[in-house]
């Protein structure tokens, strides 16, 4: 089996700072494409940043600037470094990652989600 477990996430005021972790284990053979998602109250789930296999990241419009996303291929993990949070990242944040697994087949998995709450 794969799994992604999050971890990190809390109850911040507004302008503070979270750092959000995603562990994946398992059956791993190579972990390609890894991202972070998030769902707000009566919101659908949206990508906030993506990272390749090869470090290159993307990220929503809404966070550039103040958030980070970055991997450690060899601790099979990827993090996400939030500053100035505002009200509105409020929400359940999901981990992201595409996957071949020893057996050589690709599927993509989701982490369990982590709730990040921020106090105006």
């Amino acid at each position: 089996q794969v799994q992604l477990a999050e971890s990190g996430g809390g109850l911040v005021q507004a302008g503070g700072s979270l750092r959000l972790s995603c562990a994946a284990s398992g059956s791993i053979l190579r972990i390609n494409d890894m991202g972070w998602y998030r769902q707000a109250p009566g919101k659908q789930r949206e990508l906030v940043a993506g990272i390749t296999s090869g470090g290159s990241t993307n990220y929503a419009d809404s966070v550039v600037g103040r958030f980070t996303i970055s991997r450690d291929n060899s601790k099979k993990m990827v993090y996400l470094q939030m500053n100035s949070l505002k009200p509105d990242d409020t929400g359940v944040y999901y981990c992201n990652a595409a996957i071949t697994r020893v057996g050589g087949w690709f599927s993509g998995y989701w982490g369990q989600g982590t709730q990040v709450t921020v106090s105006s």
